[in-house]
């Protein structure tokens, strides 16, 4: 199996980190490019207008911003690669993105920034674990 594409969810945390220099050192071993995604929170559409543009400006802004830093290690490595900003619950925005992009691959922490959710594993990793149509590798 040829691995083309590997999709990197990233969410600020130091797991992530980790996770991007692992797979920017994987994607390089196997000529592979990289989809780096963030999954922000869905905007209410009880919002008008004006308030659901303000508050989705605001959110990729903030999500922009938190990319900056995991596009750096891609870029510093020489890696070809593409981000997104997905909305949503991230193990299910994740999931289709992997489909949806066709990603033969992915690479994520094994923790996210709640270290209260999960007992051994975050529990999006452990959702991504259970529905990814493709291999995880799950970096600590």
């Amino acid at each position: 199996m040829q691995i083309r594409k590997i999709l990197v969810p990233v969410d600020g945390s130091e797991h992530a980190r980790r996770a991007t220099v692992y797979a920017a050192e994987f994607a390089a071993m196997v000529q592979a490019s990289v989809l780096l995604v963030h999954s922000r929170m869905s905007i209410p559409p009880l919002l008008g207008q004006a308030a659901y543009d303000e508050v989705r400006n605001s959110l990729n802004a903030r999500a922009e911003s938190l990319l900056e830093p995991y596009r750096e290690i891609l870029r510093g490595a020489g890696i070809s690669f593409e981000d997104r900003i997905l909305e949503g619950p991230a193990e299910t925005a994740i999931v289709d993105a992997v489909r949806a992009e066709k990603c033969d691959h992915i690479i994520l922490g094994s923790r996210g920034v709640s270290e209260l959710e999960g007992l051994l594993l975050g529990s999006v990793t452990r959702r991504v674990l259970q529905l990814a149509p493709c291999p995880v590798t799950v970096v600590r």
